[in-house]
C-alpha cells in the first residue's frame, strides 16, 4: 500500500475521531441538567425563573458568540478555534458544579461560550475536510452528540448517587470528555504551513452581501431556532412536568432520554438521505407530522402515552435537526458562506430558543396547568413546519 495513502487513511481516522469527541462535548453538559434542577433549587434555594437560567444562560452565550466564532474562522485555523471550544466548555464544568448560584450561573455561561463555537464551525470544517462525504460524517459527528446527552439525561440522577457527590456530580463529570478531546484534538494544532493557509483560504473569501437580506438564510436561521426551542424546552421541563404529574425523578430522565435515543439513527441516516436529495419537501412534512402528533399524546393524555409520544418528538426533533445541519452546506456555495449561515442561524436561533424554557415556565405560572405551555411548542412545530417548507426546494443562498 502507499505509504502516502496510508498515512492520509490515518490522518482522516484521527481528524474524524476528533470530530466525535468534539461532539460528545456538545450536548452533554446541557442535557445533564434537566434532571437534577430540583435539587439544584433545593441546594441553592433557586426560584423556578432562575433554575431555567441553568438552561437559558447556555443558550443566550450562543445567540451572541456565534457570529463571533464564524467571523474568527477568517482569521484563525478552525482546529485553533475548537480547541479553545474544548477548553471553556471543561472550564465551565468545574466552575459550574460548585455550591454557589453565581459560579453555577458563570459556568454554565462558559460552557454556552464553548459550545457555540463548536456548533458553528464544525459543520463547516466538515464541509471543507471531507467534500466527498459530508452527508455521513454530519451523520456520525450527530450520532455522537446524542448518545452523549442521551446517557447524560438517563444516567444523570445515577452518576450523582455513584459519585457521592449528588448533582454536582451529575452535571461535573461530563469534564472527563473535554479532557479526552483536548488531548485527542493536540495533533490537530500541528497541521502543515501549506494545510492552514489552504483552510484559511477556503473560509476567508470574497464577503458577498450580508445574509440578513437573504429570505433563504432567515427561513433557515428561524427553523434553526424553532428546533432548537422545541428541544432545549423539552430538555428543561419535561422531567420536571413527568415529576410533576406523579413520575419518579430517576425515572423523568430516562424518559427524557427517549427523545435522545430515538433521535440517533435519523441524526445519522438524515444527513446521508437529504444529501442525496434535491426536494427535502417528504422530510419537512415527516418532521412536522411526527411533532404535532407527539404533542397531542403529551397534552391529551399526559403519562398515558408518553414513551409513544418521546419517541415521535425524537424523530421529529431529531430529522429537523439533521437537515438543518445539512442545508448549511447543501444552501450554500463555499465553505465561507456555510460559516457564515450557520454564523446567523444558530446566533438569531439560539436566541430565539433561549425565549423558550422561561416562557414555558411563565405560561406554567398564568395558566397553572403544564398542558397550557405545551401549546406553545404546537405553535413552534406549525412554523417550523412553514418555514421547512420555503427552504426545502433545491435551492442556494445568495450570499
Amino acid at each position: 500500500m502507499d505509504k502516502t495513502a496510508e498515512t492520509t487513511r490515518l490522518g482522516k481516522f484521527f481528524l474524524l475521531t476528533g470530530i466525535i469527541l468534539i461532539a460528545t462535548n456538545l450536548r452533554a453538559p446541557i442535557t445533564s441538567v434537566g434532571p437534577v434542577v430540583p435539587q439544584i433549587q433545593d441546594a441553592l434555594r433557586l426560584s423556578n425563573t432562575l433554575a431555567g437560567l441553568i438552561t437559558t444562560i447556555p443558550l443566550l452565550a450562543f445567540a451572541l458568540l456565534s457570529p463571533v466564532a464564524s467571523k474568527l474562522a477568517d482569521k484563525w485555523r478552525i482546529e485553533t478555534l475548537l480547541w479553545a471550544a474544548i477548553w471553556t466548555i471543561g472550564i465551565g464544568l468545574v466552575v459550574r458544579a460548585s455550591s454557589n448560584a453565581v459560579l453555577l450561573f458563570t459556568g454554565a455561561a462558559l460552557v454556552g461560550c464553548g459550545i457555540a463555537f463548536g456548533n458553528v464551525l464544525v459543520p463547516p470544517f466538515i464541509k471543507h475536510r471531507f467534500p466527498r462525504k459530508i452527508g455521513l460524517v454530519t451523520g456520525i459527528y450527530s450520532v455522537a452528540m446524542n448518545i452523549t446527552a442521551s446517557l447524560a439525561s438517563g444516567f444523570s440522577i445515577a452518576i450523582g448517587q455513584w459519585t457521592g457527590q449528588g448533582w454536582k456530580g451529575s452535571i461535573g463529570v461530563w469534564v472527563v470528555f473535554s479532557v479526552i478531546a483536548i488531548l485527542f484534538w493536540i495533533p490537530q494544532l500541528k497541521g502543515h504551513p501549506e494545510e492552514a493557509h489552504a483552510n484559511r483560504s477556503a473560509v476567508r473569501q470574497k464577503a458577498g452581501k450580508s445574509m440578513l437580506r437573504s429570505r433563504l438564510a432567515w427561513c433557515i436561521t428561524i427553523f434553526m431556532g424553532l428546533q432548537s426551542l422545541l428541544f432545549y424546552c423539552a430538555v428543561a421541563w419535561l422531567p420536571v412536568v413527568l415529576q410533576e404529574w406523579g413520575m419518579a425523578s430517576e425515572t423523568s430522565g430516562w424518559v427524557l432520554s427517549f427523545v435522545q435515543f430515538t433521535q440517533l439513527p435519523v441524526v445519522f441516516v438524515g444527513p446521508i438521505i437529504a444529501g442525496r436529495m434535491k426536494d427535502h419537501t417528504p422530510l419537512v412534512w415527516f418532521i412536522g407530522g411526527t411533532l404535532i402528533l407527539s404533542l397531542a399524546l403529551i397534552i391529551g393524555w399526559r403519562t398515558q402515552f408518553i414513551i409513544p409520544a418521546v419517541i415521535l418528538f425524537g424523530l421529529g426533533t431529531g430529522l429537523a435537526f439533521a437537515v438543518v445541519m445539512m442545508w448549511f452546506v447543501l444552501r450554500t456555495r463555499t465553505t465561507h458562506e456555510a460559516a457564515r449561515i450557520s454564523g446567523m442561524a444558530q446566533s438569531f436561533g439560539y436566541a430565539l430558543a433561549a425565549v423558550g424554557p422561561p416562557l414555558f415556565g411563565a405560561l406554567y405560572d398564568l395558566a397553572g396547568n403544564w398542558e397550557t405551555p405545551f401549546f406553545l411548542l404546537v405553535a413552534a412545530s406549525l412554523v417550523l413546519y412553514v418555514m421547512g417548507i420555503n427552504v426545502a426546494k433545491p435551492q442556494q443562498i445568495d450570499g
